[in-house]
């Protein structure tokens, strides 16, 4: 949605959105921007003008990028952008601020992942009539809970991404949210591993009541998820940056790791597994993800056997 008025004024609607998905993501390419915001345009042509305006009014800036012999344009949003998003109330504050040096860091090609991620959710939900908007995923959000085997130290969940989709048929509207694991082959399956398990037991955790008198009660905790997700959000592992023979047999290896987790089999969370590229060539409702658990029969983002049940969350 455009601002009610231009912040600062005088920038297009383009602009605006522009403005949006950066300080949403913090750092987006010029391709990415383009089929995220201008994807009725067969050129991205009117997108560079209207961002290297925002760069001439020091609400934006560049640096560029080569990868197999081409060169783009990665953006983000100077101090000064940043401010003119949150001025206007559209978005929830993000205290990350992106500059130069970072941009051009060891995260850049993780951040740019992970927004490729979201790219492909919003690419395919256009072409097959379902909802999800480049604002739809919202990254690195810390979720706190305490585990069982670490008893007294809080610790935190942060995935690389929280990801809402509504998938629509007929008349039936089903909101599916996903935590969204981006690797690029250079986390040990090891630590993936861990991963999943730190997902099973924010699954299970419940606040313990601050008082005595209440910790005594028969009320049973309420799960701390379910303060922020009708559902608990299906699990979606992302892998990317190898050849499709090392992905798969990391699959196989983060398969192997799982079954062997005590908690992960009895936790109750939906979890699967699939590569950037399919994602990105067949979509999401492809069968293109492997269950972390159980049968290695692909599946879809449903991570069900069957068809969807009619339902407004899953």
């Amino acid at each position: 949605m455009p601002y009610p008025h231009p912040v600062p004024a005088g920038v297009s609607v383009t602009g605006q959105h522009a403005l949006d998905a950066l300080y949403q993501h913090r750092l987006v390419s010029t391709g990415q921007l383009h089929r995220l915001i201008t994807p009725q345009n067969t050129s991205s042509e009117y997108l560079r003008r209207q961002l290297q305006s925002l760069r001439s009014d020091g609400l934006a800036d560049c640096v560029n990028r080569r990868r197999h012999g081409q060169s783009e344009l990665l953006w983000w949003l100077t101090e000064n952008g940043a401010e003119a998003v949150e001025a206007t109330g559209l978005l929830a504050k993000r205290p990350y601020r992106m500059s130069r040096q970072a941009a051009a860091g060891p995260l850049q090609e993780h951040t740019l992942a992970t927004v490729e991620t979201g790219t492909a959710f919003v690419t395919h939900a256009a072409r097959l009539g379902h909802e999800c908007g480049p604002l739809d995923w919202t990254p690195e959000i810390a979720h706190y809970y305490r585990a069982e085997d670490r008893p007294g130290e809080e610790l935190s969940l942060i995935p690389d991404a929280v990801l809402h989709y509504v998938h629509t048929e007929a008349d039936r509207r089903t909101l599916l949210t996903f935590f969204i694991e981006v690797d690029r082959a250079q986390m040990t399956v090891g630590r993936l591993a861990q991963k999943l398990h730190a997902y099973a037991a924010y699954h299970a955790y419940a606040p313990q009541p601050a008082t005595r008198a209440a910790r005594t009660t028969t009320a049973k905790p309420q799960l701390a998820w379910r303060s922020r997700y009708p559902l608990y959000p299906r699990v979606l592992l992302v892998l990317t940056g190898a050849t499709s023979a090392r992905l798969q047999s990391r699959i196989n290896d983060l398969r192997s790791l799982a079954a062997a987790d005590p908690r992960l089999p009895t936790a109750g969370i939906k979890a699967g597994i699939t590569t950037l590229d399919e994602l990105r060539d067949r979509g999401p409702f492809a069968p293109i993800v492997t269950p972390v658990l159980g049968p290695a029969t692909p599946t879809d983002v449903w991570l069900a056997p069957t068809t969807a049940p009619a339902a407004t969350a899953a």
